[in-house]
């Protein structure tokens, strides 16, 4: 919790001032009795009616000087604590930003959502709550104790034993219910993971009629959550009936000592109805203190869980080398680039890329095993890859396809081995300087809510709307964007909700080749394309007079047979490497996959 108290600090001076009005309302507030003991005392008693019009006005003069005092506490707490939450919350959005897949997987996005939101409000509502009453009921219990001790010290004794045990029953319940509304928030991460699975996968959950199960799944859920919520609800809910019996127990004790020491004269009526209401007093803020213990309670036990997230470190550390790639892109070019797959031969394309000054892209000796698995996902990988090449990456399901080539944009670290790029470990690079010159299409395609031209711009942001005809061109998505009204002003819903399968993945690839990227990652991208529209995709991508490196995931052997090279992956292991003649001719797992889509007969007869 102390670490998240730095994003008070733009708020000093409002943290400052909000405790301090609500004190100097709480000042007048003590002074109320002893007006009202001098009303009984003196006016009342010696009829004096100008005396009690003056004691009136000077009452209703200390609640307007404290109604002044408490609007100004609200003001500044409010403005702390809802900058203090901006504060938190930007923060955390930054740090999570900063995340690797790694630790997104193992967190979970669902108690990222639920820190983010609800935790957070629930800490902003505990710095608003102790910038208003932390200092003022104490400092009103306290001030009326000692108000007491100047009425009366023989009757302020009561005073001194009603604190004390009301102190241990407040504290007491506060530590027993701070793990408890832990665990409540823990339950709602529950909850709110079984909502966004069902909202998400409403179309499934429907397609295989399991609305039933899945009810009852969120009720369980829920239902656990409920009975956290009511076990602590319960604790808690001791403290009013508790503070109550001691406070009301402490007045009785009070009255009759004050009627005794009356009717001997040792006290007046006045002085005895201060010290009632000094008792009141003690008894409102208690049980406003009360209310405040078990907010600020479910505050520390959220600003825990938000400060967790902030102390969790990425895995990935920060290279510190810009890739600049305008010098070296020539060069790569000139020397580096395949003239295209003319013989078909790898000991001719690999002497290529040694009297090129080595490859653009390497991988040697690669593993990787995701964090808690059991075993690797990827084992011993080893390949070179030139600038202009189109390499295919074919496997069956489950085979590392999609691990592999997020090894080059750092989505992951390699366990083992290294991924090299333009000689250099790809760890060296700064992440934002490598991501610049790579365009990603994952394999489920990701739109956001807004306009087709500014999905298209997240790829780059200064893009022409020439450049994103040029995009549209080349990702065979121009012909429906043009039929729509608006053209790239036409909306997108979120998640691409108005668009069909087919239609978001070409704008997901538009969007990374607007970035004209120097590697073109397609992670199985034209699952949703007929055979001529991903023929003719393959072909513009061919053509791009930038020539990137590609790689194309797929599962089809139609989509990846005209690569330069070819990696054929079983069990995150690599099966074979080459063009497609010498996989055909050698490569069981190849042969496999190739004619389970492509029949013996019917390659022969074609």
């Amino acid at each position: 919790m102390r670490s998240l108290l730095v994003y008070l600090k733009k708020y000093r001076k409002e943290s400052i001032l909000a405790p301090l009005f609500k004190m100097l309302e709480a000042s007048f507030e003590l002074l109320v009795p002893l007006v009202m003991a001098a009303v009984i005392d003196v006016g009342i008693a010696e009829r004096d009616s100008a005396y009690i019009v003056r004691m009136c006005l000077l009452l209703i003069a200390l609640g307007l000087i404290g109604l002044v005092c408490s609007i100004t506490a609200q003001y500044f707490s409010a403005k702390a604590a809802a900058g203090f939450g901006a504060g938190v919350r930007h923060a955390l959005f930054a740090h999570i930003q900063s995340f690797s897949f790694t630790e997104m997987d193992t967190i979970g996005t669902s108690t990222l959502i639920t820190r983010m939101t609800s935790d957070i409000n629930q800490a902003q509502s505990g710095v608003n709550m102790v910038l208003r009453l932390f200092l003022r009921s104490p400092f009103i219990v306290f001030g009326a104790m000692i108000m007491a001790f100047i009425v009366d010290a023989k009757a302020a004794l009561v005073f001194v034993a009603a604190i004390p045990l009301l102190s241990v029953v407040i504290f007491g319940i506060m530590l027993i219910t701070m793990p408890l509304y832990r665990k409540v928030q823990a339950r709602l991460d529950q909850v709110l993971l079984t909502t966004r699975e069902n909202l998400t996968g409403a179309r499934v959950i429907r397609a295989f009629n399991q609305e039933e199960e899945e009810q009852e799944r969120f009720y369980t859920a829920n239902q656990l959550l409920t009975d956290a919520q009511k076990f602590a609800g319960r604790i808690s809910g001791l403290m009013n009936p508790v503070t109550y019996v001691i406070v009301n127990g402490a007045i009785i004790v009070l009255i009759y000592i004050g009627a005794v020491r009356v009717n001997i004269g040792d006290l007046t009526q006045g002085e005895v109805v201060a010290l009632l209401n000094y008792m009141s007093q003690i008894l409102v803020e208690l049980v406003k203190l009360a209310n405040l213990i078990i907010t600020v309670t479910k505050a520390v036990a959220c600003a825990n869980r938000i400060e967790k997230i902030l102390l969790e470190k990425p895995d990935m550390k920060e290279g510190s080398t810009q890739w600049n790639t305008a010098d070296q892109a020539a060069a790569g070019k000139t020397e580096g680039r395949t003239e295209g797959r003319t013989d078909g031969k790898a000991e001719k394309e690999r002497g290529r890329q040694e009297t090129a000054g080595g490859p653009f892209l390497e991988f040697s000796h690669v593993s990787l095993t995701y964090k808690g698995a059991a075993g690797e996902a990827l084992t011993d990988i080893s390949f070179r890859a030139e600038r202009g090449q189109t390499i295919g990456v074919i496997g069956g399901t489950g085979s590392g396809k999609s691990s592999l080539v997020n090894l080059i944009p750092r989505f992951y670290d390699a366990t083992e081995g290294s991924v090299r790029l333009e000689g250099r470990d790809i760890k060296e690079y700064q992440t934002d300087s490598l991501r610049a010159h790579i365009g990603v299409v994952p394999q489920k395609a990701v739109l956001f809510r807004g306009t087709i031209g500014e999905n298209l711009r997240w790829g780059n942001q200064q893009a022409s709307d020439a450049e994103l005809q040029e995009a549209l061109q080349i990702s065979q998505a121009a012909e429906f964007v043009e039929k729509k009204e608006g053209g790239l002003d036409a909306q997108v819903e979120q998640g691409g909700r108005n668009l069909s399968g087919g239609q978001k993945q070409r704008l997901t690839i538009a969007r990374a080749l607007v970035r004209k990227p120097e590697i073109l990652i397609l992670d199985d991208s034209a699952s949703a394309l007929d055979f001529a529209t991903d023929a003719a995709l393959r072909k513009a991508i061919a053509g791009m007079k930038e020539q990137p490196l590609v790689f194309i995931v797929s599962q089809r052997a139609a989509s990846i047979w005209h690569a330069d090279q070819i990696l054929v992956l079983d069990d995150g292991r690599l099966a074979g490497r080459g063009t497609h003649e010498e996989l055909l001719a050698d490569c069981p797992v190849y042969q496999e996959i190739y004619y389970s889509q492509f029949p013996k007969e019917a390659v022969t007869n074609g």
